[in-house]
């Protein structure tokens, strides 16, 4: 594999420049958002509310922000759980009624770690069996609040500080370890007055009295975690030299890259900018001799969509690769640490599970799987990029839902010299 390639717009900053803009006084302009089937659900959903979305070309919008009312339908979230939380996080300040559902993987996704405290902040909310969706949440005259986000997530922190646009008195989120930190400096560019500071407790994220929104333009950055793919199938496919253009550095997300340089990947930065407040880069890998490693728990938060990907470098690394603090693993689109161990063990690679942790005895991965995916784009992805390089071929279920964060995925691999086909 040789060449260099851009890969779509961040999925996290899509959907928030979606939603913010929705909320904005003023036109938004937004370029570089990722068009996934999950950033569209997203867009169609901040239309129904009262929105103007518009799409002027590709990776171009135009979002004129409004006072958002009942949508007289359900609102799909189709796959996207960052979509749906941060949706309701929105909602719950205006006095209106919505109700939300989703695809079959998303429905069977937890969202009462997002609703507790909304409902603790006042909004009324009814949701299905096990805290899942389909779920209707009323909005309501919201009062403040302080909460530990003890599982550092970024999604339940954004939902505080979005209902807390319209919540009266003080709205602040505690962090014992940090989460990713886009819905900060979003909230900023909007023009949102939003106070970062550390405690004995951890870090302290409080909205200050200036919560209203002005629009403005956003520029989206390449994605990290889909960078992730083209770059870890250069590291592992022998003589292969491939360079991603524009990749977002946020510190609350490189885990993966810090990882793959621990585990000697050839991995260089070069022309280092700052876009819309993110640093970003253009990155290159270098066909690289990797080694196991120790991953630590606290890691997890910069790289929890990666560790599929992190599970196929392992694959190909000499020794043992220990991946620690992967609960969250377990309620993503799928299990995906059961996804990771299956498709691991269909292609002859020696993986189990120790509790949280992940634990993958590196060599030359036979391949030759066919891999069920249950509908997660990243594991359909991952296994794609195993079979690579993997003395047999690896086939995946489905490749559709790819489209959710990664359109276009086989055409630029197959740019880059890949060889992805779609069977029958």
């Amino acid at each position: 594999m040789k060449g260099t390639t851009a890969v779509p717009g961040d999925k996290s900053i899509s959907h928030r420049a979606l939603i913010l803009g929705g909320m904005a006084q003023g036109e938004t302009r937004i370029t570089g958002l990722l068009e996934g089937q999950d950033e569209l659900h997203t867009a169609a959903a901040v239309q129904a509310l009262g929105a103007e979305v518009e799409r002027l070309g590709e990776g171009s919008w135009r979002v004129r922000g409004a006072l958002w009312r009942s949508p007289t339908e359900t609102i799909d979230a189709g796959n996207s759980g960052t979509g749906v939380r941060l949706l309701m996080g929105a909602v719950a300040g205006y006095p209106i009624e919505v109700r939300f559902t989703g695809d079959k993987s998303l429905s069977s996704r937890p969202m009462n770690r997002v609703l507790d405290p909304l409902r603790e902040m006042g909004a009324r909310a009814d949701a299905s069996e096990g805290g899942r969706l389909p779920v209707t949440l009323r909005g309501e005259t919201l009062h403040g609040i302080a909460f530990v986000n003890a599982k550092a997530s970024a999604q339940v922190k954004s939902a505080i500080l979005l209902a807390g646009l319209r919540a009266r008195g003080d709205v602040e989120v505690i962090e014992p370890a940090p989460s990713r930190d886009h819905t900060e400096h979003m909230l900023r560019a909007f023009g949102c007055d939003v106070e970062v500071t550390e405690t004995p407790q951890g870090r302290r994220i409080r909205l200050r009295e200036q919560r209203s929104l002005t629009a403005c333009d956003v520029e989206v950055p390449g994605d990290p975690s889909s960078a992730a793919f083209p770059l870890v199938a250069a590291l592992v496919t022998p003589e292969s030299e491939v360079t991603v253009t524009n990749v977002m550095l946020n510190p609350l997300r490189t885990g993966l890259f810090a990882t793959l340089q621990q585990m000697g990947a050839d991995l260089s930065f070069t022309n280092r900018r700052n876009l819309g407040g993110e640093e970003v880069a253009d990155i290159t890998a270098r066909s690289s001799i990797l080694r196991g490693v120790d991953v630590p728990a606290e890691r997890a938060p910069s790289m929890i969509d990666e560790y599929p990907i992190l599970a196929i470098a392992a694959a190909f690394a000499q020794g043992t690769t220990r991946a620690h603090g992967l609960a969250e693993l377990r309620v993503k689109e799928s299990d995906r640490l059961a996804a990771i161990l299956a498709g691991l063990r269909a292609c002859g690679v020696d993986a189990h599970d120790e509790g949280d942790t992940l634990i993958v005895q590196g060599g030359a991965p036979a391949g030759g799987g066919n891999i069920t995916t249950h509908g997660d784009h990243r594991i359909a992805m991952s296994f794609l990029v195993l079979g690579l390089a993997a003395h047999e071929p690896v086939a995946v279920d489905e490749a559709g839902m790819i489209a959710t964060s990664f359109p276009g995925f086989a055409d630029l691999m197959r740019g880059l010299g890949a060889k992805v086909e779609v069977v029958a």
